[in-house]
C-alpha cells in the first residue's frame, strides 16, 4: 500500500473512531486523548491529521455527507421510476444506518445537537451538501417527469430526509417492534404518497 494510501486509510481511522466516540459520549465529553487512546495513536500524531477538534468534527460531517450522497448518487443515476428511487433511497439509507450506525449517530447525537461547533464553515448546510444535492436532483427530476408535485424544496425535503433520520433514531432508541428493514417498504410507500403527483 503506498504511503498516500495508507496516510488517508489512518485519516479514516480517526474519523471514524472519532464519530463513534462523539456520537456515545458527548461532543464535549471527548478529548482528543480519548480518540488517540482508542486507536493506539500519539495525541501529536493526531493533530498531524487534524489541527483541532472543531477542524475533525466537521471533517467527519463532511465525510459521512460525502458517503451517503455517493450511494444515492448512484441511485439518482439509474433508469428508473422516481417511485422506485424513493424505495431504493429509503432502503439504502437503512442499509447505512446499520452498516455504519456510529456515522448516523454522529449526525442525529453530534451534528443536529450541537450546532456551535459547526458556525464556521459548516453554516447551513455547507457540511451536508452533497446529499443535500442529490435529493434536490431526485426532486427536481422526479417534478419535470410528472411523477412528484412541484411544491417547495424544503417541506419536500424534509419529508424524506425527516422520515428516513426519523426511523433509524427510533431503531437506535431500540423502540422499533420489527427491525428496521422490514419497515422499507411502508417508509418508502409514506414518503411517496406524499410527494407524489
Amino acid at each position: 500500500m503506498g504511503r498516500r494510501l495508507l496516510k488517508e486509510k489512518k485519516k479514516l481511522d480517526i474519523i471514524r473512531t472519532a464519530c463513534r466516540l462523539f456520537a456515545e459520549k458527548g461532543y464535549y465529553n471527548t478529548v482528543i486523548p480519548d480518540i488517540a487512546k482508542a486507536l493506539n495513536m500519539s495525541v501529536g500524531n493526531i493533530y498531524n491529521y487534524f489541527e483541532s477538534k472543531e477542524e475533525l468534527a466537521k471533517e467527519i460531517m463532511i465525510t459521512v455527507s460525502n458517503w451517503v450522497a455517493e450511494r444515492l448518487r448512484k441511485i439518482n443515476q439509474e433508469n428508473i421510476s422516481t417511485k422506485e428511487k424513493i424505495y431504493k433511497y429509503t432502503e439504502e439509507f437503512f442499509k447505512i444506518a446499520l452498516e455504519e450506525p456510529e456515522l448516523i449517530n454522529y449526525f442525529l447525537r453530534v451534528f443536529l445537537v450541537n450546532r456551535e461547533i459547526f458556525k464556521e464553515g459548516c453554516e447551513g448546510f455547507a457540511c451536508v451538501g452533497e446529499v443535500v444535492a442529490e435529493v434536490m436532483i431526485l426532486l427536481s427530476d422526479g417534478i419535470e417527469k410528472g411523477e412528484l408535485r412541484n411544491q417547495s424544496f424544503f417541506p419536500a425535503f424534509t419529508t424524506i430526509m425527516g422520515t428516513l433520520g426519523g426511523m433509524v433514531f427510533l431503531h437506535n432508541e431500540g423502540l422499533l417492534e420489527k427491525p428496521l428493514m422490514e419497515y422499507t417498504h411502508e417508509v418508502a410507500t409514506n414518503i411517496w404518497n406524499a410527494l407524489k403527483a
